[in-house]
C-alpha cells in the first residue's frame, strides 16, 4: 500500500468524506468487475456496489493495515455477493448479460467466419454452464483468479483461509470446468 492510499484511509476514519470518495474512485472498476463476475447481472451489480461501499464507509475504522486495503475491500464484496445470492436465489448464470450490453459488443470487422462465430458462441455458453455450476467458494476462487488475475495468496487474504485451501478450491474448479469443457479440449 502506498503512502498516499495510507493517508487516504486515515483521514477517512477520521470522518474525512472527501478522503472517503478517493478511496472509492481507486477502487470502484475493481469491486464492480468482482461483484459482476459473481452475480452476472449489472443491475444486481450496480445496487450491491452501492451497499457495499456503504458497508466499508460504516466499518472503515475496523480496518487496521494488517493487508492492502482491496484485499479488505474485495473481501467485503464477495462476502456482500455470496449472501445476496443466497438471500435473492438467483439462478441466472455467471457473467451472463443481455443483448447490447457492454460486454456482448463485439467487432463488425473480425475476420472469424461464421462457423468460427458460432463454435466460439458455443464454447462461451459452455464456460458459462460450467462456471454457474461451481459451488460459491470454488467459483469465488476461480473467477478471482482467471478473470481478475489475483494471485494465490491475495486471493486467501480476501477469502480468509488458506493458501493450501484456495489450491484446493482452485484444482476443483479447474477439473470441473475441464470436464464441462471436454468436447472443445484437444
Amino acid at each position: 500500500m502506498d503512502k498516499n492510499e495510507e493517508a487516504l484511509i486515515l483521514r477517512a476514519q477520521e470522518g474525512n468524506l472527501h478522503s472517503f470518495e478517493r478511496l472509492v474512485r481507486l477502487h470502484d472498476e475493481k469491486v464492480y468487475g468482482v461483484l459482476m463476475s459473481i452475480l452476472g447481472d449489472a443491475e444486481d451489480a450496480r445496487d450491491l456496489y452501492q451497499d457495499v461501499f456503504i458497508k466499508v464507509y460504516r466499518s472503515i475504522n475496523k480496518f487496521q493495515f494488517r493487508s492492502e486495503f482491496s484485499t479488505w475491500l474485495i473481501r467485503i464484496a464477495i462476502n456482500a455477493a455470496i449472501t445476496y445470492r443466497k438471500k435473492r436465489s438467483v439462478t441466472r448464470s455467471i457473467f451472463r448479460s443481455s443483448p447490447g450490453d457492454e460486454e456482448q459488443i463485439e467487432s463488425h470487422t473480425s475476420s472469424k467466419t461464421p462457423e468460427e462465430e458460432l463454435l466460439n458462441a458455443e464454447l462461451n455458453e459452455q464456460i458459462e454452464m460450467g462456471i454457474s455450476a461451481l459451488p460459491k467458494q470454488q467459483k469465488a476462487v476461480f473467477v478471482l483468479r482467471h478473470y481478475h488475475g489475483y494471485k494465490l495468496n491475495e486471493i486467501a487474504d480476501i477469502m480468509e483461509c488458506s493458501n493450501g485451501t484456495v489450491k484446493n478450491y482452485l484444482f476443483r474448479a479447474t477439473q470441473k470446468m475441464r470436464d464441462a469443457l471436454r468436447l472443445y479440449h484437444g
